[in-house]
């Protein structure tokens, strides 16, 4: 048992844990609808921690837990730690950035001088994934979606540039999505694979998150664009899409390891 700083972002589908033994920081994650389990490993692991909690769940999980607690508010608690994060990680981040947090949800961030201004957001995010998923092939596991969309071929599925100005030259890149699920000629004819779905799926939401955030991109003369939150766990489509995307539209697309602990290593780092 030994006495730590623990950073806890509670969130809506996954509760983060950041906690700091011996110098180092590790990191530990679990379903926050199994709120029990996240107290009962904090007391059973931890020897009297000073636990900082923040996120969407934070005061359900401080009346569980039942022992003194400091809050803190998610969205500067994220900034902090996505910039303590890329420090540790020789990533140089140029104020202003944006910060995109993908998470059940997204939330887009201005950050400048070291404060956050949430600037807008979206409810696509990692609770589409999971629910349109489950909706269209039945599969509910994290882990099988993201290994079988990376599997998939949205060619089956969703409509492109090219199939439009079929053999004639296109004004734009004819590998575009054009029509999102929206090759039903082809789908009418046979049942596409899980994996060509939930490669769409993923593919659309993408495309989303990237199409919403330019806009505040530009409107602050930004060109880094952090993307952090637990939708990018394992998802390499997921971050492949929006990296692409990114690029495409001149931006700088950064992905930081443990990105999507960022608010629980906030939250923690703010612990005197």
């Amino acid at each position: 048992m030994v006495q730590t700083k623990v950073g806890i972002d509670a969130g809506g589908t996954l509760t983060k844990i950041a906690y700091q033994t011996n110098g180092s920081i590790r990191y530990q994650s679990v379903p926050s609808a199994d709120m029990e389990y996240t107290v009962e490993w904090l007391s059973s692991q931890l020897d009297n921690p000073d636990v900082c909690v923040t996120g969407g769940k934070s005061e359900l999980l401080t009346k569980k837990w039942q022992a003194p607690a400091k809050t803190m508010v998610e969205f500067d608690a994220t900034t902090k730690g996505i910039e303590f994060l890329a420090n540790h990680q020789d990533q140089a981040l140029v104020e202003p950035f944006l910060f995109v947090n993908v998470g059940t949800g997204t939330s887009i961030h201005v950050v400048n001088d070291g404060k956050q201004e949430r600037t807008g957001g979206s409810g696509i995010g990692g609770g589409t994934l999971m629910g349109l998923a489950q909706l269209t092939t039945g599969i509910h596991d994290y882990k099988q979606i993201v290994q079988l969309a990376g599997n998939g071929n949205r060619g089956n599925v969703d409509l492109k540039v090219k199939d439009i100005f079929e053999g004639t030259l296109s004004p734009i890149s004819g590998d575009l999505t054009a029509s999102n699920f929206g090759k039903t000629e082809k789908m009418a004819a046979y049942a596409p694979e899980n994996a060509d779905i939930l490669a769409s799926i993923t593919g659309m939401i993408g495309e989303v998150i990237v199409s919403i955030t330019i806009p505040t991109a530009m409107q602050y003369n930004v060109d880094q664009m952090v993307y952090i939150g637990s939708s990018f766990r394992m998802n390499r489509l997921l971050r492949e899409t929006v990296s692409k995307y990114t690029i495409m539209l001149e931006k700088t697309p950064i992905f930081l390891e443990k990105g999507e602990y960022s608010g629980a290593v906030g939250a923690m780092l703010s612990i005197d």
